[in-house]
């Protein structure tokens, strides 16, 4: 049986990950993104929900919930706790991704594993796939992406501020998509890499 191929798919914020990501998955590849990893993961009755608590506090906890919008307000103001919790999040959800991959490999069903992963590069993780792909979009293209998914503005920057530059994310990545134009562009440039990749 052949090795499935981890492919990273990475990029700034609202750069158009997902849409790269969906276009993967209807060409036949497993796709799996790491942030619905994490709110599989932030569950109360879990031994991760119970030690996110433990660091955050009881009010992080709504409607039997563990709620990522109060996660977000605790930690983008307090630098401390955000590295407690990365320091928890990120090893499980790399655990997560791995038994994904043992499943997907398993079926045979897949052209390649794909993985939506924002932080690659922050994390030191690019050495698990055999190929990065970096989404590139203009700031003021993906600013206007973001308001109209509903999001603020301050959102936008506290997201960035936290992530490598994109243009430096696609210096390190094996190939770079750019996502200025339209959705069929885009899944134009996924098609066409998709066939690269095969090659490879």
């Amino acid at each position: 049986m052949l090795r499935l191929k981890k492919i990273a798919i990475t990029g700034g914020v609202a750069s158009g990950k997902s849409s790269v990501c969906r276009f993967f998955e209807e060409l036949g590849a497993c796709v799996v993104n790491a942030d619905e990893l994490v709110h599989d993961l932030l569950v109360p009755d879990t031994a991760l929900g119970q030690q996110v608590i433990q660091i955050l506090g009881l009010n992080v906890v709504s409607e039997g919930k563990i709620s990522r919008r109060i996660i977000a307000e605790k930690v983008f103001k307090n630098r401390q706790l955000l590295e407690a919790l990365e320091k928890l999040l990120h090893p499980a959800v790399l655990k997560k991704i791995e038994e994904r991959y043992a499943e997907a490999s398993r079926t045979g069903e897949y052209t390649f594993f794909a993985v939506e992963i924002p932080l690659l590069f922050e994390i030191g993780n690019e050495g698990f796939y055999d190929i990065v792909v970096a989404v590139l979009a203009d700031e003021a293209i993906a600013k206007k992406r973001f308001a109209a998914a509903g999001f603020q503005q301050e959102e936008y920057d506290r997201r960035m501020h936290r992530q490598m530059n994109p243009h430096q994310k696609a210096l390190r990545a094996h190939y770079t998509i750019h996502n200025n134009g339209s959705l069929e562009d885009l899944q134009r440039q996924v098609i066409a890499l998709n066939q690269t990749i095969h090659k490879r």
